[in-house]
């Protein structure tokens, strides 16, 4: 009978030890899960950043070269000579500025 107490005590111990292992270790899980969201949530952030600012300098370069052009289509009208018909997406954003 003894032995079979020991054996039945060391099994409730030793479930009882994972169990609180696992209650344990159930915070730290979830601040770990919480890290990686933060971490994620970071680097979008900088991602978007970096877009933004790439975007922004495209959108300058575009109107600046528009301005260009339209410069250099002028001169050419001014001077007599007729320009080639533009690129239909470039009539397009002429005419709608997008």
């Amino acid at each position: 009978m003894t032995v079979l107490g020991v054996i039945v005590t060391g099994w409730f111990t030793y479930r009882g030890t994972r169990t609180a292992a696992a209650i344990q270790s159930g915070p730290a899980a979830e601040q770990s899960k919480f890290a990686v969201l933060e971490a994620t949530v970071t680097r979008v952030d900088t991602e978007n950043k970096e877009l933004r600012t790439g975007q922004r300098r495209l959108e300058s370069l575009l109107r600046a070269f528009a301005w260009t052009t339209d410069r250099w289509a002028r001169q050419m009208y001014e001077a007599g000579i007729e320009p080639e018909p533009a690129h239909p997406l470039v009539d397009d954003y002429n005419r709608t500025g997008v």
